[in-house]
């Protein structure tokens, strides 16, 4: 690969399907087994070490749980990525996101540490609040919604875990002492007798050796305010280009006024895309439709078209579900021959300056032989075309 952008891949890590598409069944009346699913991660493995081979930047999971319709089947990304870390030289291994309110926020610090460190310092921290209540509140959180009036209470409630524990991650990795006393969080906890005195502050075993960077999706109004504060990168996905195009813009103007300094030409700041490359636009059409309304049977419940535009060229309204042509003619989609899909990438590039690329080639139910065949056709006949 030539291309002067950081690409990596980015994939769900769910089963392969043979009943992909619109329709039956409904997600909840799939229900995969153990050995179904154990051998899904494997391929994931697969692919993680493919990315390497191929030269790519970055490699990306996704933290999910008790998900028996297969849709995505790691728990646990720094665990998998420790797994890749042995083997693989270069690529970096990241989580899309570790969902920061699930972990106990020492734990979360402590296992990144060790695989950022084992991996010689390849490891990014990718963190999220949350969508699924049935991961969520299970595992020690309420999840609401910016766009869903009725769950207010539970939005806020979340991104306060959320901020707490990010503070408590940061002080962590970073201060070889430090104590945090919160409204959520207490560290140490007062009165914890050690030795004839008492517990006063903490040191995380092991911290980084390694200088590393941390990435949160843009998915509402508030994250992007908070985001570029905090000083984290950014990943937008799954907007209308216009929209993309915007908070991509405005994400620099508030990292400069908080900080001071002006971010480069996309600095700090990561486009993610759906892809589908084939010999034609027909065939890559054809191949792409049935992963493309899988993806919105899954997610659109959740709310996950709030990025697209609407009619009234407002966000649209929670629980839209795309059509395929919908999702091309919001640019959220990139399907087409090598050269369309590379011109319509330099076509994001020129608009907002693209120095981190995530592809996402593996839709819903997709088979890990397509998975790899894809990532080849972008290494060898997309990315060379790029920057």
């Amino acid at each position: 690969m030539v291309s002067a952008m950081r690409a990596g891949i980015f994939l769900f890590g769910g089963v392969e399907m043979d009943d992909a598409g619109p329709g039956l069944p409904d997600p909840p009346s799939r229900r995969y087994d153990n050995a179904t699913m154990w051998a899904a991660t494997e391929r994931i493995i697969d692919m993680g070490v493919l990315s390497d081979q191929l030269g790519y930047d970055s490699f990306w999971l996704t933290e999910h749980h008790f998900q028996y319709e297969g849709y995505e089947v790691i728990p646990n990304g720094i665990l998998i990525g420790a797994i890749l870390a042995e083997r693989t030289k270069n690529v970096r291994i990241g989580m899309a996101f570790n969902i920061v309110p699930q972990w106990h926020p020492l734990k979360l610090a402590e296992d990144f540490a060790t695989l950022h460190n084992i991996s010689g310092g390849r490891a990014i921290l990718g963190v999220g609040r949350g969508t699924v209540p049935r991961e969520s509140e299970v595992l020690g959180s309420k999840v609401g919604s910016f766009d869903n009036p009725d769950q207010a209470a539970a939005d806020a409630s979340n991104r306060k875990q959320f901020d707490e524990a990010m503070a408590v991650i940061q002080m962590a990795l970073g201060q070889e002492r430090f104590s945090f006393h919160g409204e959520i969080y207490d560290f140490p906890p007062a009165g914890i007798p050690d030795r004839g005195g008492f517990v006063e502050e903490l040191t995380l075993v092991p911290r980084p050796l390694y200088p590393y960077e941390t990435w949160q999706a843009i998915t509402s109004p508030p994250s992007l305010e908070s985001v570029p504060k905090a000083g984290w990168g950014g990943v937008f996905w799954n907007s209308h280009y216009s929209f993309a195009i915007s908070r991509w813009k405005r994400f620099a103007e508030i990292y400069e006024e908080t900080h001071g300094v002006a971010l480069g030409r996309g600095e700090k700041r990561a486009l993610a895309m759906c892809v589908r490359v084939e010999d034609t636009h027909e065939a890559a059409i054809e191949a792409v439709r049935p992963g493309h309304d899988e993806f919105w049977k899954f997610l659109g419940p959740y709310g996950w078209s709030k990025g697209y535009m609407g009619a009234d060229g407002k966000p649209a309204p929670p629980g839209l579900v795309p059509t395929l042509e919908e999702s091309i003619e919001q640019r959220t989609w990139i399907v087409g021959s090598a050269d369309e899909v590379a011109e319509q990438i330099n076509w994001f590039d020129e608009q907002m300056g693209l120095e981190n690329l995530m592809l996402f080639p593996g839709m819903p139910g997709d088979s890990y032989d397509t998975i790899a065949e894809q990532m080849h056709r972008l290494a060898s006949d997309v990315l060379p075309q790029l920057g």
